[in-house]
């Protein structure tokens, strides 16, 4: 049963999301951004889309069962953004609008008339898309697998989701994703909730019953301890991630899709309420520490489902499945998009010379879905790093955009094109460096405080790539105009 609940949800994703596209002449511009024309409900279900992943449903609920309190810095970072989205991004819609650009890099090369660095951009995005798409396959597999009594293995899985991704990625493009991510909403938001409500009531006769049986047992786990994951690592963590949520390239373009600028004001508003949803997740995985117990390191991902199967007969373990279907297939089919557009549009097309407003950049751009699907899936299959952990590494890439956008909406940038690819290289490296070689500030600086120790590698490259930015502008003297008014809209 529970395996017939899963295999209709995919077909009827499947079937959704190839009929989005139907009756469409999906140019690159149609393909990619929905020909600008997406109203608040749908720009918002995007948005939430791409943020309520596998990592919400499994990697959210292994960190609050394997970490305890560092896991809250999930509750927080996501609010962060979306405040910060109330400013930045109606002048960003305002500039790519009326540039016609599609994709992240556009805008980096077009604000700082650089090809270069739209270049650039493009490579740190598909980088970073990578390791993000991983994590929903990686997802998909752990929760169809399971779900399905091991009648599915977890690579069987993967596969099959990866065809149903690339298909209707293929055929609809963000039709097809915006589409689906409706009933996916709707999906996880039922399936959290009830769960986030029901366990503790059912094992510990309600949440507070909850919490003082867990602290008795593990005492100190719900606060931040004072090295390691402490508050320095949650503060930089925090404010890291924070700068970074809409430095995603998928993030980034469905900016573009949007009708209207105002349609961000009132997401920025209703967002930060949908960030309700991680309390009920924190929930689970409270509950499960105590009746599954001994899931270490990544398998601590597997908490839901290990606590749902003792819990729920096999059926409804089918509905957990579904809903954790989509969260993969939703954002994994967003990232796949980014991915694709990023690769015909801003890499192949400034190498080759192709025309970018011609019909031939879309069929690369779709020809290149079924590639990164396919280096994804070998890269799942290789086993690798727990949920949150892929997440953070992505993090830790991407918000090295930051200080190069963020300064292209004031009045009078103090960058130019070299000192924000200087910047960018110097945070990328240093990111690149300590991931491969597994080197921490304590290595370093075995001296330093503590707190200088804990603090999150990516917010050291940040901090650098921004000194190395404005050091490398000013050398070169040559600054970049003021926005006009329109554009500060």
């Amino acid at each position: 049963m529970a395996l017939l609940i899963i295999a209709v949800t995919a077909a009827f994703a499947l079937a959704l999301g190839l009929r989005a596209g139907r009756g469409r002449d999906l140019s690159l511009e149609q393909w990619s951004v929905g020909g600008r024309g997406f109203g608040s409900l749908l720009v918002f279900l995007l948005m939430a889309g791409e943020t309520y992943t596998t990592f919400t449903f499994l990697g959210g609920v292994g960190w609050a069962y394997g970490k305890g309190g560092p896991a809250m810095y999930i509750l927080v970072y996501l609010t962060i953004g979306f405040i910060l989205s109330y400013w930045m991004l109606p002048p960003l819609w305002a500039y790519a609008k009326e540039h016609r650009l599609l994709a992240q890099p556009d805008y980096f090369a077009h604000r700082y008339r650089s090809p270069t660095l739209g270049v650039v951009v493009a490579l740190v995005g598909v980088t970073a898309l990578v390791p993000y798409l991983v994590l929903q396959f990686k997802g998909l597999g752990i929760i169809v697998a399971a779900a399905s009594g091991g009648v599915i293995g977890a690579a069987t899985a993967i596969w099959i989701g990866a065809a149903i991704v690339t298909a209707y990625v293929i055929v609809s493009g963000v039709h097809g994703s915006a589409w689906t991510a409706t009933i996916k909403d709707a999906a996880i938001l039922g399936v959290v909730v009830f769960l986030g409500i029901y366990l503790p009531l059912h094992y510990y006769g309600g949440i507070g019953p909850m919490f003082h049986a867990v602290d008795a047992a593990r005492p100190g786990f719900l606060t931040l301890p004072p090295r390691g994951l402490s508050m320095a690592w949650f503060e930089s963590t925090v404010v890291l991630n924070g700068l970074g949520a809409f430095m995603w390239p998928h993030g980034f373009a469905s900016v573009f899709t949007a009708r209207s600028p105002d349609t961000f004001r009132r997401n920025a508003a209703l967002l930060p309420l949908y960030q309700l949803l991680i309390l009920f997740v924190f929930l689970i995985g409270f509950a499960a520490i105590l009746q599954v117990p001994g899931l270490r390191g990544a398998d601590s991902d597997l908490a839901l489902l290990r606590i749902a199967q003792v819990t729920f007969p096999p059926w409804f373990l089918g509905v957990i499945g579904a809903a954790g279907l989509l969260t993969a297939l939703v954002p994994g089919s967003v990232i796949l998009m980014s991915a694709a557009t990023l690769i015909a549009n801003n890499l192949y097309a400034p190498l080759t010379g192709a025309r970018r407003d011609g019909r031939g950049l879309a069929l690369i751009a779709r020809g290149a879905v079924p590639v990164v699907s396919l280096v994804a899936v070998g890269f799942t299959l290789r086993g690798g790093s727990a949920i949150v952990s892929l997440l953070l590494m992505g993090y830790n890439i991407v918000t090295q955009l930051f200080p190069s956008f963020i300064w292209t909406l004031s009045r009078r940038n103090p960058l130019n094109a070299a000192g924000a690819l200087a910047g960018i290289a110097t945070g990328i490296a240093i990111v690149a460096w300590t991931t491969l070689t597994g080197v921490r500030i304590a290595t370093l600086m075995p001296g330093a405080p503590g707190w200088v120790q804990d603090l999150n590698i990516g917010m050291v490259a940040l901090v650098a790539n921004a000194a190395v930015a404005l050091a490398v502008s000013a050398l070169t003297a040559r600054r970049q105009p003021a926005l006009a008014p329109a554009e500060r809209a």
